[in-house]
């Protein structure tokens, strides 16, 4: 009889203990901090974050909250950094507005930066999982601090099914698209993600966030693109902005720059090598006979905090 008390007890004991331990981790999980490091490339900024703080929690719905300027911390996106099982690291892009973008060329090398700096990686040279494929940065270090990162891009992609681009033709380099009663002349490669890239004489001359948006949404564009306006200062120099798609206007886009280059080669206005200038620094692009497309720049921190989970 004594035995069989002392059982119920302990099988009470057990539920109390196991529904107690469930009302804390709850608590715990609502209340939970996670951690986070603001970092840009030239003014392209991003909300850092490593993916095992995050367990299940829808990460589409979590960017555009933190993204926002005015409620959130406020960044262009999202990169999330975890463990891969084909590279070094992955990561994944969430733009501001929730969408997932395949690539990011100032991403990529905020990305490498974290990774070297938290001893993720073993060494300068890496692998990165995205969805455009195997990305691999370069970590170009002096006295033990990264001065930038040098990423190889890959080779552009000119077929426009595989941009994708509505139409016929094959490579589209000079053509006219209409937007309202006007009508611009656009080249359109896919840089890890789909770009079109218009030259124009002076930035200041053309309404960049008005055009971009309506280029960006073209029904021609089925993924949408990200829209790159040039002006070529001389063979090695070329002035750009960017909108991008599922962000905005940015201060600057590492994959725009790299499409512009390859855009710009092929249409007769730049060399290979071009110094690509933006609003808050330099990237160096170098567009190789073989047909790979080089970025150097840098990234750097802003700060570090916590958000509510």
């Amino acid at each position: 009889m004594i035995r069989k008390k002392i059982k119920i007890v302990q099988q009470f004991i057990y539920i109390f203990a196991n529904y107690m331990y469930n009302i804390v981790k709850k608590i715990w999980g609502e209340f939970k901090m996670i951690p986070f490091t603001k970092m840009h490339g030239l003014g392209n900024d991003f909300i850092v974050i490593d993916r095992i703080h995050l367990g299940m929690i829808d990460v589409f719905e979590l960017s555009k909250r933190l993204c926002d300027r005015h409620t959130g911390v406020g960044a262009d996106g999202v990169l999330l950094i975890s463990p891969s099982d084909k590279a070094d690291i992955r990561m994944r892009v969430i733009n501001s507005d929730g969408s997932e973008a395949e690539m990011c060329g100032n991403g990529i090398r905020c990305a490498a930066k974290y990774a070297y700096d938290n001893a993720m990686v073993k060494g300068r040279d890496m692998k990165v999982e995205t969805l455009a494929g195997i990305i691999q940065p370069k970590i170009i270090s002096e006295s033990g601090k990264v001065e930038k990162i040098c990423v190889d891009m890959g080779k552009p992609i000119f077929e426009r099914h595989k941009i994708p681009m509505l139409g016929m033709g094959d490579k589209v380099m000079g053509e006219t698209i209409d937007i309202g009663s006007n009508v611009y002349r656009i080249s359109v490669l896919r840089m890890g993600v789909p770009h079109a890239v218009l030259f124009v004489d002076d930035l200041e001359d053309i309404n960049i966030e008005k055009v971009g948006s309506a280029i960006e949404k073209h029904s021609i564009f089925p993924e949408k693109t990200n829209v790159n306006f040039v002006e070529v200062i001389d063979k090695n120099h070329i002035k750009l902005r960017t909108f991008e798609r599922g962000a905005g206007l940015t201060l600057a886009c590492g994959t725009g720059a790299s499409a512009s280059v390859v855009a710009g080669f092929n249409m007769g206005h730049t060399d290979r090598a071009v110094t690509v200038s933006l609003e808050l620094g330099q990237l160096e692009i170098e567009y190789a006979e073989n047909g790979r497309v080089t970025m150097s720049g840098p990234a750097e921190y802003a700060f570090k905090g916590e958000f509510k989970k």
